[in-house]
């Protein structure tokens, strides 16, 4: 099955979307593909989101880098977007959602490592609905 977390520039929403579902779906000996793309490329991935990835989970993201939605493959399962009203007409995949997640660019790092826990619930609920083949009847 495979996975693609979209937002506007792939720079810190659907990057970290993308390190915590794999991280989970390890956890979970989930088999997928999950990937991340934006609309727009951004310059770089946003630093808050390499740093506090890396401080509360051990996840490194020194391997990832900002990618367009054209460089997804094109038989995607699961599209998800982060909230920022990302319109893709050429993703399309069998299931959609919106994670309605806002950008945590400019908080401070306490409200940015919130947003990191609220995106945390939605992704293991997203995963555990595909554990339990429950997609049918996922909520954000």
């Amino acid at each position: 099955m495979k996975i693609a977390f979209i937002c506007i520039h792939n720079s810190c929403r659907s990057q970290m979307a993308e390190a915590l579902a794999n991280f989970y779906a390890k956890k979970m000996q989930l088999d997928l593909e999950i990937y991340s793309a934006g609309s727009e490329k951004s310059r770089s991935i946003h630093p808050k989101a390499i740093y506090f990835l890396a401080l509360n989970y051990g996840i490194d993201m020194s391997n990832h880098y900002v990618k367009t939605i054209d460089t997804l493959p094109k038989d995607i399962d699961i599209v998800i977007s982060m909230g920022c009203g990302v319109k893709c007409p050429t993703l399309r995949g069998k299931y959609s959602f919106d994670f309605q997640l806002e950008d945590p660019s400019n908080f401070d790092d306490t409200a940015f490592q919130e947003s990191i826990k609220i995106l945390e619930s939605k992704v293991i609920a997203l995963l555990e609905s595909i554990k339990n083949n429950t997609l049918g009847d996922f909520r954000c």
